[in-house]
């Protein structure tokens, strides 16, 4: 069997996304939810359940004495607690990642980096966080998951490429495999049925440049995101810095250098605090 085949195949055999997290997301995009709703359909995991109240009582969100569900949805609030059942139910997948030279704990520290980076450049740049965003940093690596063995296998025939040809990782990926991991997380992210914005921005999140369909900033967030979070050293791996960089960042999302910089410092803070998003696999 073909690689490319054997690829297609892992991606559908992929286990479900958690019904409990989408299920949640679809009540709470109604502003008038019921709490008593939401928590009578958390309830039911024991998993996602026991992981809100740990993240409830976090650091990140600010240390409290959560012992209920119920207290904890109410405290965690709309956007906080999907962004919580989106960290249980994504971080499942990244317990036995391998590949790319990072295991999967060292993998899912990075995916919260960029989540957090979405959030601060958010900020920066509109005033405001957005959950969509956040779940888009988490899964914009989601890809690595499935072609992690696949790049093991052929490591050094990608690594010429990049070494000895001036090849970007991704195109690498693409060139030794026939696919690469941003366009193996888009698949996963569309048979999971995410929007299409998220969609977008885990296939182009190295090359926001080549999106056809209008403008997706999303996409350009997460590029910028993924690439800080390099630099700073929240991650890295096999891949490391070997992609395109992208200038025109930083006049798209209109934003300045100087938030960049200042942006890296609240993001080391953020991960100091957000220790349990990080150890929650």
């Amino acid at each position: 069997m073909k690689t490319m085949d054997r690829i297609l195949r892992s991606i559908k055999n992929i286990p479900a996304f958690p019904a409990t997290a989408q299920k949640v997301a679809a009540v709470m995009g109604n502003p008038d939810y019921s709490i008593t709703h939401v928590v009578n359909i958390i309830k039911f995991d024991a998993s996602i359940t026991a992981n809100i109240l740990r993240i409830a009582n976090s650091a990140y969100f600010g240390v409290r004495r959560i012992s209920s569900l119920h207290d904890a949805v109410v405290f965690l609030g709309q956007e906080n607690i999907v962004r919580a059942i989106q960290v249980s139910g994504i971080s499942k997948y990244f317990k036995k990642a391998s590949g790319y030279g990072l295991n999967g704990p060292e993998l899912w520290r990075h995916s919260v980096g960029v989540a957090l980076m979405t959030q601060i450049i958010s900020r920066k740049i509109s005033g405001r966080e957005d959950t969509k965003l956040f779940t888009a940093g988490l899964l914009h690596d989601i890809g690595k998951v499935i072609l992690g063995e696949f790049v093991d296998d052929s490591i050094r025939r990608i690594n010429g490429l990049v070494n000895d040809h001036g090849y970007s990782f991704i195109r690498a990926e693409e060139e030794v495999l026939g696919m690469n991991h941003a366009e193996v997380g888009g698949k996963m992210a569309q048979q999971w049925n995410f929007p299409q914005d998220i969609r977008d921005s885990i296939t182009y999140h190295h090359r926001p440049d080549l999106m056809e369909k209008g403008e997706n900033l999303f996409c350009w967030i997460i590029y910028l995101a993924d690439q800080v979070c390099l630099m700073a050293g929240v991650g890295g791996g096999a891949d490391g810095l070997a992609y395109w960089g992208l200038k025109d960042v930083i006049e798209i999302l209109k934003i300045r250098q100087k938030d960049v910089e200042m942006g890296i410092i609240e993001l080391l803070k953020d991960l100091e605090s957000a220790k349990e998003l990080i150890e929650i696999i």
